[in-house]
């Protein structure tokens, strides 16, 4: 079934969504791999497809495949991700998940060591943005680039 395109159908929507998605990639001071996998968990958590692909091809250029691999375990396999990274995930999967973790003080307690206010801040924003775009990614099935 056809879907809406939802950037067509709701331009100033699009582009305050994408406005949030240029302060991330270029006003904050989280390190660009690290906004490339937290991107990539909270799109595979939400299970939309376009996001995955797409951050996984942004993630191969700057990142080994067989890390990116094992982002789904990244709590199984501590020595391929730094303490940042993991804290970085565990927050995005806390934050992701907020219905069920409410946002544990173990968790918060182990963002907060790694970032600095401003940067746990931003990381929350990135968070938050990849959720919403995941919400109509999925919803309206925007493709994948991904061929046989």
């Amino acid at each position: 079934m056809a879907r809406l395109n939802w950037q067509e159908i709701a331009p100033d929507g699009a582009k305050a969504l994408f406005g949030i998605h240029q302060y991330i990639t270029q006003k904050t001071n989280l390190p660009e791999e690290l906004v490339h996998l937290v991107f990539l968990r909270v799109s595979q958590i939400n299970g939309c497809a376009h996001c995955i692909d797409m951050h996984s091809r942004d993630l191969r250029k700057i990142m080994s495949i067989d890390k990116i691999a094992l982002v789904p375990v990244w709590d199984e396999v501590h020595h391929l991700f730094s303490d940042q990274e993991r804290a970085a995930l565990a927050w995005a999967e806390e934050v992701t998940l907020v219905s069920e973790t409410h946002a544990s003080d173990e968790a918060y307690a182990a963002a907060s060591a790694q970032f600095t206010p401003k940067d746990l801040v931003d990381l929350t924003i990135t968070i938050a943005a990849m959720n919403a775009f995941n919400r109509l990614g999925a919803p309206f099935r925007l493709p994948v680039a991904a061929t046989l």
